[in-house]
């Protein structure tokens, strides 16, 4: 029960923050919308690890992983996943993050070699192919420009380095490294790192008054980076990270969700196809066929009560 629920609160809270990092698009440098949004994070991590009174010290050793995660997650990632959205809608976005699930199954057989079950193969590709078709009217005819090329080449670098990210966050989870510690001092070096970048890039560091902006900056601070990662991290311990990022590919969903309330999106027959085929996918990926079989033939071959 408490995986599904980490699983419902990654999904919806990660799959409404592509919405909202639209508004910060624009009157504020991408780097300082970032810095901003995770010195936030940081302040609140770290206020709530020392009101628990959490033990803050790891060796020299695990700062330098805590810091290699912060790049990869917190930093780079975000960096490129806004960079671009300035070329690409936000569902074109969000459809190209969802090969990050292939690439994690590639990545943890290669970084731990882990044996992976050819149903989640199936899965991944089912949920893929569930997301193209949902949004099929946006990808039909799309135009290969400089400009969209740029983009699609920006994400899939984003996924690629949440995946390397997501290793290391494997790597940390089995040296019993604690999660909200660890995400204490990675969002702190992820404000750095992305504070040094605004500065090496020469960005001014302002600050937009629009409500928009400031309401999406709080929503993604506190659900999207504090509450979100920490609930993503535990996934990713509990149940690793092949079932764990599947989140990613439901993400585009709540997107859809979110604009049939909001923007009035009409649902059409690519949308119940491609709902059916990311649910099928979900089913393949989460249902361990191999664990259910053995206990389906023992029952059989009890004998039945008279």
């Amino acid at each position: 029960m408490q995986n599904v629920l980490l699983y419902l609160v990654t999904v919806l809270i990660w799959g409404s923050t592509w919405f909202a990092i639209e508004f910060q698009l624009g009157e504020v440098a991408i780097e300082v919308s970032l810095f901003y949004r995770f010195v936030i994070a940081a302040v609140l991590m770290w206020l709530f690890c020392l009101w628990r009174r959490l033990d803050m010290r790891f060796s020299l050793k695990q700062h330098g992983f805590i810091l290699l995660l912060a790049s990869l997650n917190f930093a780079l990632n975000f960096l490129l996943i806004y960079q671009a959205q300035q070329y690409l809608s936000s569902a074109m976005t969000a459809i190209a993050f969802t090969t990050m699930l292939l690439m994690n199954i590639i990545n943890t057989r290669l970084f731990f070699g882990s044996p992976v079950a050819k149903r989640i193969y199936f899965g991944a590709l089912f949920g893929i192919a569930g997301i193209v078709v949902l949004f099929w009217p946006d990808l039909d005819g799309i135009d290969f420009s400089n400009a969209s090329l740029i983009g699609l080449i920006l994400i899939l670098a984003g996924a690629l380095s949440a995946s390397f990210g997501n290793m290391v966050s494997v790597r940390n989870s089995r040296e019993n490294m604690p999660i909200m510690q660890v995400n204490a001092w990675g969002m702190l070096y992820g404000s750095i790192v992305l504070g040094l970048a605004a500065w090496l890039k020469g960005d001014s560091f302002t600050f937009s008054t629009q409500p928009s902006y400031i309401l999406s900056l709080l929503y993604l601070a506190v659900f999207g980076s504090v509450i979100a990662f920490a609930s993503y991290f535990a996934l990713l311990k509990k149940i690793g990270p092949q079932q764990a990022s599947y989140t990613i590919v439901l993400f585009p969903l709540v997107a859809v969700l979110l604009s049939t309330l909001f923007e009035g999106f009409v649902w059409s027959l690519y949308t119940l196809s491609g709902f059916a085929l990311v649910l099928l996918g979900n089913v393949l990926v989460l249902t361990p066929f191999e664990r259910i079989k053995p206990l389906l033939q023992r029952r059989r071959a009890l004998p039945s009560s008279l």
